[in-house]
């Protein structure tokens, strides 16, 4: 539900594979968490209602901005200044804030976008580790990031630049730093209200702060690039072991034969904010392919003059990964959310991205860069367009040979993402924080840490020696002017 804000109190993070004792750890996030699970406590606190009407109202406009092929991001920060708003709120919860004080947390686990996570580690006094769910440079928090080769967030550019492609990020670094500022200034008015003045952190510092970032992306997706101790890949933690996909999907593939079935699925979030128009262009193209579409879609936000074509089944939910587990998938048209390409990747499933806001796009940037498949802008697409798109991931098997081959680098490696995760975190809770995994770079002035002062003493030594050579010269010139005169004399 948009506007509910979930407090996850876990008492303890899988005690039976940390080396430590058990820990508190407090995690705080945005979730609808079903009743059924009972592994820990769980605090629901809900929003004025007129305040999650806001929420509701804000985010539809930002979909549909993205969905229009608009720039997204002033409707991202009206969005930021409702949410900024939301954390004022819970902050003045006294109730909350001193349950959560009293427990003595030995951590807490904190969500990149989420601000006002870190503002409540802050409030509450303690260590806390961040996550941050997308792949790197939605966000900067301290990263090593040679403009060169580390492509900046909304650039859609590659490692592989040319000439006027580094002159292009390199300009794009301004504005993307231009926006994080947008974005941390919205909750200005949360921190000038609930810290004392003196005392009041700044976003961008908290989060340099966090003890660990663990980042939900892995080589096998992501451009290569420097890293510092305290960043850990997490990329396919949300894997869950496969299971047989239900009878009735199973019969609709087993239709197709050879041929197999192309599964579609473009998040929840877009499954309600897709206009009709583009509906009925993806059907006429899926009605094309000889394969089988499984497609999820909400039933009651579908066409009503538009029959469904033989090979297409459209379903309200589906077991996303079992199916592109399954033996018979031949390709996966997705929006390019960070999730969805993790588990197209981990199962060697190529690609058509149809990218519509956030970090989509640039998924897809590295979709397309390493050969995982083709990329398509949702509002430039037709239905023949996508029908050749399909067809030619399909059968050319580049496509196909180089998401497999991902998929081995993701498989290969020694520990799996949730015993990286688990290890780390007990790394820190036994040495007491990540101090020694980060740079003293986090400490220093910007003009210590980029050299500024060095540049500035070094050009002013060197004008100052030109300047004094100048003079010397002159003195020279002069003297040797006047021993001629005293010669012809």
């Amino acid at each position: 539900m948009v506007g509910q804000r979930v407090l996850l109190l876990v008492a303890f993070l899988l005690s039976g594979v940390l080396l430590s004792e058990a820990a508190k750890i407090l995690t705080i996030s945005t979730l609808d968490i079903k009743e059924e699970e009972k592994s820990y406590q769980v605090i629901r606190w809900f929003s004025p209602e007129d305040h999650q009407k806001r929420i509701k109202k804000h985010f539809d406009s930002y979909i549909e901005t993205a969905l229009d092929g608009r720039k997204e991001s002033e409707a991202l920060v009206k969005l930021m200044e409702i949410f900024g708003t939301q954390c004022s709120y819970l902050l003045s919860r006294k109730d909350i804030m001193d349950s959560l004080k009293n427990e003595n947390y030995d951590l807490v686990f904190v969500e990149a976008f989420d601000f006002c996570s870190f503002l409540i580690a802050e409030k509450l006094v303690k260590p806390f580790v961040a996550i941050l769910p997308t792949t790197f440079g939605s966000l900067d928090f301290g990263l090593p990031s040679p403009l060169s080769y580390v492509p900046v967030f909304p650039s859609l550019l590659t490692d592989h630049m040319d000439f006027w492609g580094r002159v292009k990020n390199f300009l794009m670094f301004f504005s993307f730093s231009r926006s994080q500022w947008d974005m941390q200034s919205t909750f200005d008015n949360t921190i000038k209200e609930h810290f004392p003045e003196g005392s009041r952190p700044v976003l961008s510092h908290l989060l340099l702060k966090a003890e660990l970032w663990f980042v939900n992306s892995d080589f096998a997706f992501d451009f290569a690039r420097p890293l510092l101790p305290n960043t850990v890949y997490i990329g396919g933690l949300m894997e869950k072991p496969i299971k047989p996909v239900p009878q009735d999907l199973d019969n609709f593939i087993a239709n197709f034969g050879d041929a197999g079935f192309v599964l579609v699925a473009f998040g929840s979030m877009l499954n309600t904010h897709q206009s009709q128009e583009v509906l009925k262009k993806m059907h006429n193209a899926f009605a094309h392919l000889p394969q089988g579409v499984i497609w999820t879609c909400q039933s009651s936000h579908w066409p009503r003059d538009v029959h469904l074509a033989t090979n297409v089944k459209i379903v309200d939910w589906l077991p996303q990964s079992d199916l592109l587990a399954h033996p018979s998938i031949r390709l996966f048209v997705t929006h390019g959310g960070q999730n969805s390409v993790m588990e197209a990747i981990r199962h060697g499933v190529p690609m058509v991205g149809l990218p519509v806001n956030g970090d989509q796009h640039g998924n897809m940037v590295r979709v397309v860069a390493k050969n995982y498949g083709v990329s398509i802008r949702l509002n430039q697409v037709t239905a023949d367009t996508l029908t050749l798109t399909m067809k030619q991931v399909i059968e050319d098997k580049r496509y196909k040979s180089a998401v497999v081959a991902a998929s081995v680098i993701l498989h290969s490696q020694p520990l799996s993402p949730a015993q990286r995760l688990v290890g780390w975190i007990d790394h820190i809770l036994q040495t007491g924080g990540a101090t020694h995994l980060k740079p003293y770079a986090f400490q220093q002035p910007w003009h210590e840490q980029y050299l500024i002062d060095v540049f500035v003493f070094l050009l002013g030594l060197t004008l100052g020696t030109m300047w004094l050579c100048g003079k010397l010269l002159g003195v020279v010139a002069r003297w040797l002017r006047g021993a001629r005169k005293v010669k012809k004399t």
